[in-house]
């Protein structure tokens, strides 16, 4: 509403009616007391933003009849309660404390915390795809999708002509359970998987089942042949073994209203770049860009690096990176101005899933991802390698090894940052009796004595192990024994007390964490010698990688930079 619809001077600005109170560290509406108060601050449209398409049926929120959590009821008290609801006056509905958090990319993915233009969050059927929505006390994973369908005026320069909206950009959004670090893990779109079946609820609200589709492109698990986010939200979950609580998605749109309603997001290159393609023009050196321009940015590629998909990811990050920055500052989390500038641009550029479509989780989720640091907020890629069945490559597939290192840390709750306060809050709740099993001298691998029991893991598993422990890890003293006599969900080692050094020495060479040792009684080998029980269990991951993923390390060439940090594009 605005200053003139509140009876006010025309030269007002509604925003700079809303002053910090101390007491509760939150914005409240100031007026005159002749002037009736606005529920939501926010300029009004003359004409309702266009619908935009989408490859299914999309919702919107029914009101309902009583307020839902979290969120005030806009019906003004009469007078004669005024006393008893004196304390009632009308809040802004985000503060410092509860930081939208903006995460967007080229084509693009974008999620900002609101309230107050609720109305304008649209979303899509989950599908069962999901968690069921994020949880406080736990991990949380994000899909954040950008497609390259056209929508709105302006972007006939840019996407495929007729696309039903693709993954273009795909970034899995990890944030700790101690919430101290996350990772934002891009997937490239020219990346071979297979994508399963697809539930998919129809217009009609009946469900079909899209069918699959092996050794093709990550983005067609969007768009093409009616798929919907939840089905990219599968095909995550088949290719890094993390499932996702929740999806976000946005169009082109998205990263030219939000850079402009932050006044412009902080770039750099490390040569001067004029591409017709995609309409940038800058020189060599730090810029601020927005709206068409900052579009332009993120969807460059054929002049930087290699002029491929790859090396308009890193352009994608760094734009990430620095909007991160610009969104936590205190410019933009004081201005209520910029505020409302950045809701309105969000929520007019956002769709979530079903599990989203509630202030209150919005809220909650704001506030989760407005504790992390940028420092310790890591942007890598997928680590991948050129198709070898192509004879000029133009799609990518995994690097096996490397690749699944960097799902594992995912998965496992693994910083890519030193976090020191994670790592002492470890320190502190680890049983100093289970830590001191890895601690004292270590036997020889020649002279480890182990038989290797299947319980859990995949067929043919204790063979492969036990082929990589006499072969490649020296522990010639070792034997298959066969199945367990029951599945264990974690790989444990048995050992008697005086077998304590040959312990120590096989979970070093295993990755074998103290809690996976287990002290006990030693059984008698093949030959009627004593020998220690290795059980692997369902979390064995193969032959020779290590077991304990805390310990786990990002591959040495992992493409991958914080977001404290500005790097010049190459």
């Amino acid at each position: 509403m605005d200053a003139q619809g509140r009876g006010q001077a025309e030269d007002i600005d509604p925003a700079d009616q809303w002053v910090l109170n101390p007491d509760t560290g939150d914005y409240e509406l100031r007026l005159p007391s002749s002037a009736p108060q606005s529920p939501v601050p926010g300029p009004r449209r003359a004409t309702p933003a266009p619908e935009r398409e989408v490859p299914a049926p999309r919702r919107r929120r029914a009101k309902p009849e009583e307020p839902p959590p979290g969120r005030r009821d806009r019906r003004r008290p009469a007078k004669k309660k005024a006393k008893k609801k004196s304390r009632g006056k009308k809040i802004l509905l985000w503060t410092g404390g509860t930081m939208a958090f903006v995460i967007l990319a080229v084509g693009t993915a974008g999620y900002l915390y609101l309230q107050h233009l609720n109305d304008n969050i649209e979303s899509l059927p989950d599908d069962g795809a999901s968690t069921g929505g994020f949880q406080k006390d736990q991990a949380i994973n994000i899909l954040l999708i950008g497609t390259d369908k056209r929508t709105g005026s302006g972007n006939d320069g840019y996407g495929d002509k007729g696309s039903a909206g693709h993954a273009d950009t795909t970034l899995l959004l990890h944030v700790s359970k101690d919430r101290s670090n996350a990772t934002a893990l891009s997937i490239p779109r020219d990346l071979i998987v297979d994508i399963p079946d697809c539930p998919t609820t129809q217009e009609d609200g009946s469900t079909k089942v899209i069918a699959g589709s092996s050794g093709v492109r990550f983005n067609q698990s969007l768009g093409q042949s009616g798929r919907t986010p939840s089905c990219t939200m599968r095909t995550v979950t088949e290719l890094t073994g993390v499932k996702p609580d929740n999806f976000m998605v946005a169009d082109f749109n998205a990263v030219k209203t939000l850079s402009s309603a932050v006044e412009g997001v902080d770039v750099c290159l490390a040569k001067d770049i004029n591409d017709p393609d995609s309409h940038l023009n800058l020189s060599k050196g730090e810029h601020t860009i927005e709206g068409e321009e900052a579009l332009a940015f993120v969807r460059t590629r054929h002049s930087v690096g290699f002029g491929g998909d790859l090396s308009r990811i890193e352009l994608q990050q760094q734009f990430l990176s620095s909007l991160m920055r610009k969104l936590k500052s205190n410019d933009t989390l004081t201005s209520p101005t910029k505020m409302v500038k950045l809701a309105e641009a969000a929520t007019e550029a956002l769709t979530v899933d079903s599990k989203l479509d509630s202030i209150g989780k919005l809220k909650d989720l704001g506030l989760e991802l407005g504790k992390l640091d940028t420092k310790n907020l890591t942007f890598a890629t997928v680590p991948v390698k050129d198709n070898p069945a192509e004879e000029t490559p133009v799609t990518v597939v995994l690097k096996e090894g490397p690749a699944q290192q960097v799902f594992d840390m995912v998965k496992n709750d693994v910083s890519f940052t030193e976090v020191k306060k994670k790592e002492k809050e470890k320190k502190k709740k680890e049983d100093a009796a289970v830590a001191a099993r890895l601690e004292g001298e270590k036997s020889e691998p020649s002279e480890v004595r182990v038989r290797v029991l299947n319980g859990g893991a995949s067929a043919g598993s204790a063979g492969r192990e036990l082929t990589y422990l006499q072969n490649e890890a020296g522990v010639t003293k070792s034997e298959n024994a066969g199945n367990a006599p029951a599945e264990l969900a974690k790989t444990t080692l048995e050992y008697a007390p005086d077998q304590a050094d040959q312990a120590r020495a096989l979970a070093e060479i295993l990755g074998l964490s103290g809690a996976a040792m287990k002290p006990g009684e030693s059984v008698t080998n093949s030959q009627g010698l004593p020998t220690m029980t290795l059980t692997l269990g369902k979390d064995f991951k193969g032959a020779g990688v290590k077991l304990d993923a805390t310990s786990a390390k990002a591959p040495e060439d992992l493409q991958q930079s914080t977001a404290d940090k500005v790097e010049c594009a190459k």
